[in-house]
């Protein structure tokens, strides 16, 4: 994995004195993790399953706060065959959620010097709000191309014509919004969903693969140039669930499913040594898995700057 030599201009704002994207080239492609945000969540929502007194261990032995803490909210844009496509596209707005220090995409973005009308490609992971609301930011679908093409699991448009919430534990006010924002989202940007089944190429060499379980749709993404190869896995992976992959989150619509998903994945990432980033890992959560036992270990990356 070389982290060198990336295409993106370093612009950087006195007013942010914590880095808000991380560059890399995956062979010769560009990959660039950007940060939403992050959102202050109920430290319940890590292991709704879980013994109350082992997740208060675990988060004690990770120097978290046991009430709540904030969940990073990573993007990613990459560079390929002439197309620029942006993984997910942050919160946006939703006043309501009290979640005031997420959505920020936009703005990063054009910090960094990508102007939203040279985003060719959107890959969706799945159509939770945190995922999609930077899109209706009000101006954003302007300024976006009228040939953007958004990549999409047909199973993942299916299931939010009605989506089933009976196995998720969240927060109060969060399944309305889900659901309003998913229903406006098909409805604002419907002409120009691209569904797939199972897989698909966007460009050469970057893949989207439905996985299923957090939601029927989810899906990751799978960049491999040269040898080298990183996947961003969305929402199949949060921090907890490498040494605790059997734990359930709250935002997963079939946990146990998500669960399998969860572990195939980081097997399949442990053995292959290849790159993770993950919507909800800590900034800019680049790094590797290992296997620790019967679970795994996460190992950073360490930085390149």
């Amino acid at each position: 994995m070389n982290l060198h030599n990336t295409s993106y201009p370093v612009t950087s704002g006195a007013e942010e004195l914590v880095p808000s994207r991380y560059a890399l080239k995956v062979g010769e492609i560009d990959v660039l993790v950007v940060s939403d945000g992050v959102l202050p969540l109920p430290t319940t929502m890590l292991a709704h399953n879980a013994d109350p007194a082992v997740r208060a261990t675990w988060l004690h032995d990770m120097f978290l706060p046991q009430d709540a803490f904030d969940w990073a909210l990573n993007a990613v844009v990459v560079r390929s065959g002439g197309k620029t496509i942006l993984i997910d596209a942050g919160l946006g707005s939703d006043p309501d959620l009290h979640l005031p220090r997420a959505g920020q995409l936009i703005k990063r973005l054009e910090a960094v010097g990508i102007d939203l009308g040279s985003v060719t490609d959107l890959v969706l992971t799945h159509l939770h709000m945190d995922h999609i609301g930077g899109l209706l930011v009000d101006g954003v679908k302007e300024r976006l191309r009228p040939d953007l093409r958004i990549h999409v699991a047909a199973a993942e448009v299916k299931f939010w014509e009605a989506p089933d919430f009976s196995q998720t534990a969240m927060p109060p006010g969060f399944p309305d919004a889900l659901r309003a924002t998913a229903k406006r989202f098909v409805k604002e940007y419907g002409s120009q969903l691209r569904q797939f089944d199972e897989q698909h190429e966007v460009a050469p060499g970057v893949v989207v693969r439905r996985t299923g379980g957090h939601t029927p749709g989810h899906s990751v993404v799978r960049v491999a140039s040269g040898g080298d190869a990183l996947t961003f896995a969305g929402d199949a992976v949060f921090a907890v669930g490498f040494d605790q992959p059997d734990w359930h989150n709250g935002f997963e619509h079939d946990p146990e499913e998500a669960a399998r998903v969860r572990v195939r994945l980081l097997r399949e990432l442990a053995e292959s040594g290849e790159m993770l980033v993950a919507t909800h890992m800590p900034f800019p959560s680049v790094g590797h898995v290992a296997v620790a036992g019967d679970a795994f270990r996460w190992v950073p990356v360490f930085w390149d700057y």
